[in-house]
């Protein structure tokens, strides 16, 4: 196992033993004592049209999350990007251009990463695709905090029902998780379901929808 691993390929929930052996990985968060949290991510936007409606659904039902937001979307949509930030909501760096570390020289991911720091404010960074080399996250992981996941939805897949979808995340939820959603055109229709069956069910066992906050870097 090493970090060339394709994170998108495995189970639902990654395995504790898993998680376990990469330390520079947050793939959960800690649980708040006398406090049932769950962490909702969304990455690849803003994007018009879908992250509004993540926005208004959040709204709905009272919940924070966390935006991995692409930076080239940001400078097309920076009234949607600055809608996120004043509804309470964290964000994080996931590249400028949506680029893959595999394949990638580590310079010009680097790269690619700090050109998105000049419209995104935050020490968290989700790398896209969850494909980075071992010196890429070795490196980024002396500014950010490199933030995964607990359970992963599969929204993006076609092979996945909007039902199958919401199932991949309600069947998993646990104290403390990481839950990765796409504001994008590719997941929306299984988004539009499973979105709100996963509030409605954080709802009904007692679940807190809370943003990412971690403290220093950067």
């Amino acid at each position: 196992m090493n970090y060339n691993q394709d994170y998108t390929k495995m189970n639902i929930a990654i395995p504790k033993f898993i998680r376990n052996l990469f330390p520079n990985i947050v793939w959960s968060i800690k649980p708040i004592p006398d406090k049932k949290t769950l962490y909702l991510t969304f990455d690849d936007g803003p994007i018009p049209v879908i992250t509004k409606w993540v926005l208004d659904t959040l709204k709905e039902h009272n919940a924070k999350a966390t935006f991995f937001c692409i930076a080239k979307n940001i400078e097309l949509h920076p009234e949607i990007y600055k809608e996120i930030i004043e509804q309470g909501h964290s964000i994080g760096n996931h590249t400028y251009s949506h680029i893959k570390g595999w394949g990638t020289s580590s310079k010009e991911y680097i790269n690619d990463v700090t050109l998105a720091e000049q419209y995104i404010e935050s020490n968290l960074f989700r790398p896209p695709y969850a494909r980075s080399t071992h010196e890429q996250i070795r490196e980024l992981s002396k500014k950010y905090h490199i933030i995964l996941w607990s359970i992963l939805s599969r929204d993006y897949s076609r092979h996945i029902s909007p039902k199958g979808c919401a199932q991949n995340v309600v069947n998993n939820l646990s104290d403390g998780a990481i839950v990765v959603f796409h504001d994008s055109k590719k997941a929306f229709n299984n988004l539009q379901y499973a979105l709100v069956k996963t509030l409605e069910a954080a709802k009904d066992q007692g679940y807190e929808c809370r943003r990412i906050e971690l403290k220093d870097k950067i």
